[in-house]
């Protein structure tokens, strides 16, 4: 029996390079069928928003990042797995979240990709806060329960 492969984890306060990380995941690679990416932007709402704050809860994140990725890969048979978010202010524009899921068919590949972002958005210890254009600052971002709805349909 094959070994599972570890995922590649990271929270860190830098920018990510998709490209770059993406070559890490397959490079020498010839078993890999499907590779998906999905890259989370922070959005102005509108031209509203000039920044997010994104805060952690340091250790507990990347564990819980670490679980939801061993799922992924275990549910979806997935061939590697990328999950990298970013904390500290993030302006309107700017990356935040990368997840890369690598499998040998597309269907598992989007599916394992799917998976940890509804997992990441309801099951980390990520908060934030967003910053208006006006210099104000709102209050902490309320769960919202479409993000449990999504999460939950893997439950079925």
């Amino acid at each position: 029996m094959t070994a599972r492969p570890a995922p590649t984890i990271r929270v860190q306060r830098e920018d990510f390079d998709p490209a770059a990380e993406t070559q890490a995941l397959v490079a020498g690679r010839k078993d890999i069928g499907a590779l998906v990416s999905f890259v989370g932007l922070c959005r102005d709402e509108a031209g509203m928003l000039s920044a997010l704050e994104l805060e952690h809860y340091p250790g507990m994140a990347e564990t819980e990042m670490t679980r939801i990725a061993e799922l992924a890969i275990e549910r979806f048979s997935l061939l590697g797995l990328t999950a990298i978010h970013r904390f500290g202010r993030i302006e309107a524009g700017e990356q935040i979240v990368l997840v890369l899921a690598a499998a040998p068919h597309r269907q598992a590949a989007f599916d394992g990709a799917n998976f940890v972002m509804d997992f990441l958005k309801t099951s980390a210890p990520f908060w934030k806060k967003e910053h208006a254009q006006d210099g104000t600052s709102g209050d902490w971002v309320a769960a919202k329960d479409a993000d449990d709805t999504a999460r939950d349909r893997w439950n079925g």
